[in-house]
């Protein structure tokens, strides 16, 4: 009784939309060849008039450079480049950095760097062939495997 109600409810979805009279009409087809023909010439969802399904967003590669969501086959870029706000002296297991562009990052390895300060440092985030990412500082050597958290 369980599988009733979750059948209708698929039914009455927008993509489960279907012509009932045409359904109807391929049933009584008795040449399975044909009637598998018939059910395949029905339109469905927004085929048969059903309203459209909204796109999500686009966005640039840049913009989706770091989130685990974007690996549906878009072109990634193999690093970015910004700076991060406000003064910076350095970084320890956690810290996060909120660089210019609107990302967030935070360190997800043991590493600390103790560097003289400065004010909006420029930064690149490159991704490895293994395609962990790791956040340099501009005039450092030292490097951070980070992830991106917004």
């Amino acid at each position: 009784m369980k599988a009733l109600p979750l059948a209708l409810l698929f039914l009455a979805s927008g993509s489960a939309l279907a012509d009932d009279a045409a359904i109807l009409k391929c049933r009584t087809l008795a040449d399975t060849p044909a009637r598998l023909a018939c059910y395949d010439a029905i339109p469905v969802g927004a085929q048969a008039g059903a309203a459209p399904v909204a796109a999500a967003p686009v966005r640039t590669p840049e913009q989706s450079f770091g989130l685990e969501v974007s690996r549906l086959r878009e072109e990634q870029p193999k690093a970015i480049v910004s700076t991060i706000k406000g003064d910076f002296e350095g970084w320890g297991p956690g810290t996060q950095f909120r660089l210019a562009n609107g990302q967030v990052w935070r360190v997800v390895d043991g590493s600390e760097a103790v560097l003289p300060r400065s004010s909006n440092p420029k930064v690149t985030i490159e991704r490895n062939v293994f395609g962990t990412l790791f956040l340099k500082v501009d005039g450092s050597n030292n490097s951070a495997k980070v992830r991106r958290v917004q």
